[in-house]
This record gives structure tokens, C-alpha cells and sequence, in this order.
């Protein structure tokens, strides 16, 4: 099995910087894939970006030139540093991540989601 604990949410002013991080444990053998994805009420959750085990980045549109995805292959962890947040970045923020048991088998987890609030 695999736990995700993600930290670094909070309430932020418009304008201002946030830093994410996921730690993976457990039985993993590799992180093929590692992510976050947001949910903000009403709405659907969409991916916000992930990153290969390669380090190749992926951003969605609205956060392009302000988030930078990074990941810690040693450590299993995942970082999305957020600057110039906007209140529409307002949402729960998840962690996700693919990849392969020790035991050979795929799987894909999920973290509980930190909270990300932009407001004056």
C-alpha cells in the first residue's frame, strides 16, 4: 500500500507564494508519474500539473508561468510551488501519483487534498 501526505497549504494573498509537498511511502518500488490536481467547489478536479520520473514537466493553461512542478526521486516527494496566486487558484489541492509496487503490481493513489486559499 501506498500513503501520500501532502503540506504546505494555507490561506495567501492575492499576489503571494505558496509551496506544496507530497511524500510518498510504502511498498513502491517506482513513481512513474507524480502530480497534483485541485478541486474547488462546484467544479470538477482538474490536473494542475504533474511531472515524468524523467522530470518532464506538465502544466494546465491557467497556471502556466506561475507554478513550478519539481519532484525529489530519492526522498518520493513532489513539490508545486505556486507564485502570483490568484483567487481563482482557490481550491482543494490533491496529490496524485502512478507508479509500481515492489511486488511488481501498477497502482495509482491518491493524498486527502490541503487547502489553498487566495484572499485579501
Amino acid at each position: 500500500q501506498v500513503h501520500l501526505v501532502e503540506s504546505g497549504g494555507g490561506l495567501v494573498q492575492p499576489g503571494g507564494s505558496l509551496r506544496l509537498s507530497c511524500l510518498a511511502s510504502g511498498s513502491i518500488f517506482s513513481l512513474i508519474n507524480m502530480g497534483w490536481y485541485r478541486q474547488a467547489p462546484g467544479k470538477q478536479r482538474e490536473l494542475v500539473a504533474d511531472i515524468t520520473s524523467g522530470g518532464r514537466p506538465n502544466y494546465a493553461d491557467s497556471v502556466k508561468g506561475r507554478f513550478t512542478i519539481s519532484r525529489d526521486n530519492a526522498k518520493n516527494t513532489v513539490y508545486l510551488q505556486m507564485n502570483s496566486l490568484k483567487p481563482e487558484d482557490t481550491a482543494l489541492y490533491f496529490c496524485n501519483v502512478y507508479g509500481v509496487h515492489t511486488g511488481g503490481e501498477y497502482f495509482h493513489s491518491w493524498g486527502q487534498g490541503t487547502q489553498v486559499t487566495v484572499s485579501s
